[in-house]
């Protein structure tokens, strides 16, 4: 299986359910993975991609300074399976005898992956698995086929700039 290398491509808020979406853009293509993430979560990517630190050290900052005071380092993130709409991810940690994989949330993974400077990688089966389990939390009661087929119609036309800007105050 391979691993997709991706770039946080904004925030947005899903206007159904008022929850922040981080969208993960593959690098070399066009296919966007969107993650609903909890509020907090959201804050610190949109921190950390305006380039703002707060005064003392956040949890995420925390465990980079953990990390560096340990002389180890994130090496990478990759978010590596979808189950019952719940997405997984393993932070890999390099304390310099290789790499050992801590699970994690996916939104704490981006954040650490962004403080850190390390890449963010998604298993390629997400893209398509995410579209079958139709990961978008639905309003209106519809068959699994419509829900399916609504989702892969908004993925194949989702571009980042079509979201509204993410703003930590409307949470």
């Amino acid at each position: 299986m391979s691993m997709i290398p991706v770039r946080v491509g904004g925030l947005a808020i899903d206007e159904r359910t008022k929850s922040p979406v981080v969208l993960l853009q593959e690098i070399e293509g066009s296919r966007v993975l969107p993650i609903w993430i909890g509020p907090m979560e959201a804050s610190a990517i949109h921190m950390e991609l305006l380039g703002k630190k707060y005064q003392r050290p956040l949890t995420h900052d925390l465990m980079i300074n953990i990390l560096e005071g340990l002389n180890a380092k994130v090496s990478r993130v990759v978010i590596t399976d979808l189950k019952d709409s719940t997405f997984f991810a393993n932070i890999y940690v390099d304390g310099g005898a290789g790499a050992v994989a801590v699970d994690a949330r996916p939104s704490d993974s981006i954040a650490i992956a962004l403080r850190s400077r390390a890449p963010i990688f998604i298993m390629d089966k997400l893209f398509e698995k995410s579209v079958a389990e139709n990961i978008a939390p639905p309003k209106t009661e519809r068959t699994a086929e419509e829900k399916a087929e609504e989702l892969r119609k908004y993925l194949e036309g989702l571009n980042p700039e079509d979201f509204g800007k993410f703003n930590p105050e409307e949470l």
